[in-house]
């Protein structure tokens, strides 16, 4: 199947799967205990049968940002641990074509400085166009290049490695861009407590950040218009 299974803080894959007149509309993907992919969604007629020929596909938009999200949590967890210290690990994540959550330990609420510091890291590398590289490698060999592991999670003698220029470097199963650039740009929106010494980092990405930018463009000209400043700058 190219649709990709909700796994790892990732969402599912959207799209279609076409058989003749016949089209089954795919929103969720799970993956089961035995490693077959579940496709959810709904057939608008007629019925699928075993050995039907069908033609899987997925919403391209979709996935690319999907990978954008999920290629900036990385360069996130990097930023973080530059800025905070080494022990920001990973605590979950969450990532759709809409937005990204990172949960990460820390001790205390980030600051709007060490925020600002954070969005600036990761914008530089974003604009440094650095290229992502994915590679399957032994373990040990992962380890030995400082991949960064998820807390508490069990792996296989080989690991999946997500490398951005060497800079970011972590163990990972996710789909990603293939150059930072592609990620366009980057703001954090929120930040606040989850629980007891985690925290939570809200940001989006590209068309993300234009939407955001359009929305407080509106707000600030209504804000003039009833100010009567309507020479804003």
């Amino acid at each position: 199947s190219p649709f990709y299974a909700e796994m790892g803080g990732q969402v599912a894959d959207h799209g279609t799967i076409t058989m003749g007149e016949r089209v089954f509309q795919v929103t969720d993907v799970q993956k089961d205990k035995g490693g077959k992919y579940l496709h959810y969604g709904k057939l608008n007629r007629g019925t699928i049968h075993v050995d039907d020929i069908v033609c899987a596909s997925i919403d391209v938009d979709r996935r690319k940002a999907i990978m954008r999200a999920h290629s900036a949590t990385h360069l996130l967890q990097k930023a973080l641990r530059e800025v905070l210290g080494e022990h920001v690990h990973q605590a979950g994540s969450y990532q759709d074509d809409q937005i990204t959550h990172f949960d990460f330990t820390h001790f205390s609420a980030v600051s709007p400085a060490e925020l600002a510091e954070v969005e600036r890291r990761v914008n530089e590398k974003i604009y440094e166009a650095l290229p992502v590289t994915v590679k399957n490698l032994p373990i040990e060999e992962a380890k030995k290049m400082g991949a960064m592991a998820l807390f508490g999670e069990k792996y296989g003698s080989v690991v999946r490695v997500v490398d951005a220029g060497g800079w970011s470097t972590e163990f990972c199963g996710g789909t990603h861009v293939t150059n930072t650039a592609q990620i366009g740009c980057f703001k954090i929106l929120s930040e606040s407590s989850v629980a007891a010494g985690i925290r939570r980092i809200e940001a989006t990405t590209a068309f993300g950040v234009l939407d955001l930018l359009d929305d407080r463009t509106e707000i600030l000209a209504k804000t003039a218009v009833a100010l009567k400043a309507n020479n804003m700058k």
